[in-house]
């Protein structure tokens, strides 16, 4: 059977798309344009507040090309910060079957889109938008009729879940031309590390490390410290436990928000540890470390892959039911709980039933969960989008 051809557009390498570029280049004959080579300033200031780099391959086992960013302030953070013409030409000039592109939102993607139609060539849009996000009244009234107009007529989409199916459908798309793909991490990955952490004692020096009893629950968060992560609400939460809880909050990741977070936890003397930044093959030993993820964004969080990630590891997650990921990743009790309202109250009473049963969710149903995320999983599902779709006219 001849492999399908597959061109991608990228802002830029990305930790979660370029190891699945790598596994379905073992079955699609893949080719990935990158819009912006990011530096570890640009990681700075997209939001991580501290330099670096991946401590993973990102442009190994798969052919790509960096295309020409012509942008006057080339960037990964405004619309006109990637800008690469030539894409059109790569488009109509390689004999692909398909365009597959990570969303819409910068102008070289609207430059490959209009180079694919050109050239005849169908476009895959993976979409992880959501109706709940927060926008003002106006906003939503504006975009109603042009993204009822655009959307229909650009693409065929891959959806990560029912959230963003209602989305597209809200504008107009078919049910036909939308195409249920999981957001997807390394699985095999995190498990097997999180495993060799457990075995090998480096997931109880970490505890120790960190200050954490035995018998304490350590809550994980992972992200920025931003305001639609809702660090603060954990503070508030743990304050609602009281200093005798056997709970303690590992904070992984720097933002904003971390000086007032760090001022916060001196002055009322809470148990929670900012840890700063953690790199990808350092995570699984701190998942495997904690007991519970906590995840309590509000609606602008379209996902949320560290529950993926935890969940990859055996653990189970508490997640506000505004997160795009609840309704396909947390069943109440089996995997995690759903967070139904964002106050300190149900957070905390969350938490409590955590530290009884936290250790009773982790096994089968959680690691079955994450099965559901993995790469072999994704490419079974884009090659069977890749036969369903056609040209629009």
């Amino acid at each position: 059977m001849t492999k399908r051809r597959l061109a991608i557009l990228c802002t830029h390498p990305i930790q979660y798309y370029s190891p699945w570029f790598a596994h379905m280049a073992n079955q699609i004959d893949v080719h990935v344009f990158y819009a912006h080579r990011q530096t570890a300033q640009g990681q700075a200031a997209a939001g991580f507040s501290t330099a670096f780099d991946w401590d993973l391959p990102l442009l190994e086992g798969y052919p790509s090309t960096f295309l020409t960013n012509v942008a006057k302030d080339p960037s990964i953070q405004r619309f006109f910060g990637c800008n690469t013409p030539e894409i059109g030409h790569h488009l109509q000039d390689g004999g692909y079957d398909a365009l597959l592109m990570f969303g819409w939102n910068k102008l070289s993607a609207l430059q490959a889109w209009r180079g694919a139609r050109a050239a005849g060539i169908p476009v895959l849009i993976r979409l992880d938008s959501q109706l709940g996000s927060m926008r003002s009244a106006l906003k939503l009234a504006l975009k109603r009729p042009l993204y009822s107009f655009i959307l229909p007529r650009a693409a065929d989409y891959l959806s990560p879940g029912e959230r963003s199916d209602a989305y597209l459908r809200h504008y107009g798309v078919a049910q036909r031309r939308i195409h249920r793909i999981p957001h997807m991490i390394d699985v095999e990955r995190f498990t097997r590390a999180a495993h060799e952490a457990r075995a090998s004692g480096a997931a109880s020096a970490l505890r120790e490390k960190y200050g954490a009893s035995p018998d304490e629950t350590v809550f994980l968060t992972v992200g920025k410290l931003i305001a639609k992560k809702r660090p603060m609400l954990m503070l508030d939460a743990m304050q609602q436990l009281g200093p005798d809880a056997k709970a303690t909050v590992w904070m992984i990741g720097d933002g904003p928000l971390e000086d007032e977070i760090d001022a916060r936890v001196a002055a009322q003397g809470l148990k929670v540890r900012r840890l700063g930044f953690v790199n990808q093959t350092e995570l699984p030993a701190h998942y495997a470390a904690a007991n519970c993820l906590t995840l309590p964004s509000n609606a602008d969080e379209t996902w949320g892959l560290v529950v993926n990630e935890a969940q990859a590891c055996g653990l189970p997650a508490i997640v506000s039911q505004e997160a795009g990921c609840a309704p396909q990743l947390i069943q109440d009790g089996v995997t995690g709980w759903q967070l139904r309202e964002p106050s300190a109250a149900s957070l905390a009473e969350l938490m409590r039933r955590a530290m009884q049963d936290a250790d009773g969710l982790s096994g089968e149903p959680i690691l079955a969960k994450a099965q559901m995320s993995s790469f072999d999983e994704g490419t079974r599902l884009l090659i069977r989008a890749l036969a369903d779709i056609a040209p629009q006219p």
